[in-house]
């Protein structure tokens, strides 16, 4: 007879995401994942395999699930500018307030530490940078057409610029910087684009 998992992979893995973004790769061990989720070691490597598998599956959940949040809306937003300073305000907001609040960006964290040493993390890390870069490039073109921009600002680098600010926010956030420095930062930034700067 077939072995039958008695609790749900998707809570068991939603709470080693929360762990691992909160912690850290390097912070969090199997044994933290264990008293979390009430499970044992061996129902977590038969579902998961080891730490590092555990920790892979949960970035993915991550990108997939959290970064949509925010990532989304800039997507799906034709405004231009005004979709710009949407993004980042919340960016800020959710860094900074709530639940999440100093945890930083997963995605970010990683960028930051050890864990980025193993390819495939690094694949879903260049292919978020990528995702987000794309996403502020498009509205940056928006804002060409919209007449927003200035005439010498060029969206291919002004997109490198924001997806840096954008990582930049998220470690600023999770050490605790102040949310009003980071929207005046975010500010003066897109006002340069514009030529106000």
């Amino acid at each position: 007879m077939p072995d039958v998992k008695h609790f749900d992979p998707d809570a068991a893995l939603d709470t080693a995401m929360r762990l691992f973004w909160r912690q850290g790769a390097a912070s969090t061990g199997v044994q933290d994942v264990v008293a979390a989720t009430g499970l044992s070691r061996s129902s977590l490597y038969a579902t998961f395999g080891g730490k590092q598998e555990l920790y892979r599956a949960a970035l993915e959940r991550y990108a997939h699930g959290r970064s949509q949040l925010l990532l989304g809306p800039l997507e799906e937003d034709g405004r231009g500018l005004p979709a710009v300073h949407a993004f980042f305000a919340r960016l800020i907001d959710t860094r900074c307030t709530g639940e999440f609040a100093r945890w930083g960006c997963m995605v970010s964290n990683a960028h930051a530490g050890a864990e980025n040493a193993d390819p495939a993390v690094r694949a879903v890390l260049e292919r978020q940078h990528r995702r987000l870069r794309a996403a502020l490039h498009t509205a940056l073109l928006a804002a060409r057409r919209n007449g927003q921009l200035a005439d010498d600002a060029d969206p291919e680098t002004a997109a490198d610029v924001l997806a840096l600010l954008a990582h930049g926010v998220n470690l600023r956030s999770r050490a605790g910087a102040d949310p009003g420095r980071l929207r005046a930062t975010v500010t003066a930034a897109i006002t340069a684009l514009t030529g106000g700067g």
